[in-house]
């Protein structure tokens, strides 16, 4: 699965801080990195115009 769509379910309110980390299969605690890595937010400069190998 893809990280930024599991954050950004998490984000949303869809999922806890606790699935989501399960998820990503991490810590609870790493999950403060992974909030303020640029990359992985679904607006990020780097992922626009890239498609997801999923479709």
């Amino acid at each position: 699965m893809d990280k930024r769509k599991v954050i950004a379910a998490y984000k949303r309110g869809f999922i806890s801080v606790q699935e989501c980390a399960q998820i990503l299969g991490i810590d609870t605690s790493q999950m403060n990195g992974l909030m303020n890595d640029p990359q992985l937010t679904a607006d990020s400069p780097l992922l626009r115009g890239r498609q997801s190998v999923n479709g």
